[in-house]
């Protein structure tokens, strides 16, 4: 037993020389079949890559795209202020009941509030002298007149008679129209004035609460209404850009809340002083409010110029990626391939690509951009 456990030792040895060497003959034929790795020179900063065969990596050529150029910012959607009517209360006193809030949508003539008010117990009290002080000056004018018909005074105590007859009338104008003025009827005067809409739109101002007091005229407005028709929307623009934004020209907007939603406005406005601290200027767009804009709301705007430049596009796949830049890969002889930085614009159909810079029509590039550089990091 011994002895046949020493023969199977060399045994065993001699099959796993054996089998090590059928491994390693099956590498080697393996290493020999796969294509040799891609190999990167620098040179002079610029990256070149050279392979075996250049021609495993189609090229494309790129063609001529052109476009207006574009500037995209950031803006904030705000009521049109011409649009914006603010409610005031002409009486003085104390808000006993509101009927309204802020982000309300009212119709023009809707009570907002009331108010209690002195104001009306004053303006009807001049009122009603002043109806008294009339009919006693008609009453004078008519016994002057009859008297003034048969001779019995001159013409001068006529017109006297006359002219307060008519002052009186002025009188009771004034006051009966200080009373409209004010809310209340002429034949029915109330305590308190009911405030209502003068026009129609969103509540988006509110200084008011109950019991509070209200100064009539005062620079406090209860209310302020906005019609939301027609919005602004107003962009802060840097001084170096300022070149590409032209009154009357387009604008895309995208709301922040509504990506895939795109709206086209009207640049209105260049605003005319900078701002010293971060050097922009307000451009303002007006735009029609498709329901979803909201004062307040952040947008993206994209301004287009009016005349078209040529760029360069290629496919997609031709721009790589990398270290928060755009590439491209030139052929330049040899079974090399040079990278050069550009940069990438929009998408275009067919799977084509802008390039804003760094590219020109007619230059070939490498189809497939990621591919040869995974070639090259093996």
């Amino acid at each position: 037993m011994k002895w046949m456990g020493a023969m199977q030792l060399p045994l065993s040895l001699a099959a796993l020389l054996l089998l090590a060497g059928c491994s390693g003959d099956a590498s080697k034929n393996a290493a020999a079949e796969a294509p040799p790795p891609a190999q990167v020179e620098h040179d002079g900063g610029a990256s070149i890559v050279q392979v075996e065969h250049a021609a495993q990596f189609p090229l494309a050529t790129a063609a001529e795209y052109k476009a207006a150029p574009q500037l995209t910012v950031t803006g904030v959607v705000t009521p049109d202020i011409s649009r914006t009517v603010p409610v005031i209360s002409i009486a003085s006193g104390r808000v006993v009941e509101i009927r309204a809030r802020l982000g309300d949508t009212v119709k023009k003539g809707q009570l907002l509030l009331r108010v209690q008010s002195a104001d009306i117990a004053g303006a009807y009290s001049d009122y009603r002298k002043a109806v008294a002080d009339e009919l006693l000056a008609n009453t004078q004018f008519e016994r002057a007149k009859g008297l003034y018909d048969h001779g019995a005074i001159s013409l001068n105590d006529f017109q006297v008679a006359e002219g307060t007859e008519n002052k009186a009338k002025v009188d009771v104008e004034t006051t009966a129209e200080h009373l409209r003025v004010l809310g209340s009827p002429l034949d029915h005067p109330s305590g308190i004035v009911d405030i209502v809409a003068p026009v129609a739109g969103v509540i988006t101002d509110q200084q008011v609460t109950n019991a509070a007091g209200v100064q009539g005229l005062s620079s406090t407005n209860p209310f302020t209404i906005s019609d939301l028709t027609y919005v602004w929307i107003l962009c802060d623009v840097y001084e170096n850009d300022l070149s590409d934004v032209r009154l009357g020209d387009s604008a895309d907007v995208r709301l922040n809340a509504y990506p895939d939603q795109v709206v086209t406005g009207r640049i209105s406005n260049i605003g005319a002083v900078l701002d010293p601290n971060i050097r922009t200027a307000k451009v303002r767009i007006e735009v029609k409010n498709s329901g979803k804009m909201r004062p307040g709301m952040f947008v993206t705007a994209t301004f287009r110029g009016q005349k078209k430049e040529s760029h360069a596009s290629v496919p997609a796949s031709a721009i790589l990626h990398l270290h928060d830049r755009d590439w491209v890969y030139l052929p330049a002889g040899d079974n090399k391939f040079k990278r050069i930085a550009v940069v990438a614009g929009a998408m275009l159909p067919n799977n084509m690509q802008q390039v804003a810079s760094g590219l020109k029509p007619g230059d070939q590039v490498v189809t497939n951009a990621l591919e040869l550089q995974n070639s090259s990091e093996q």
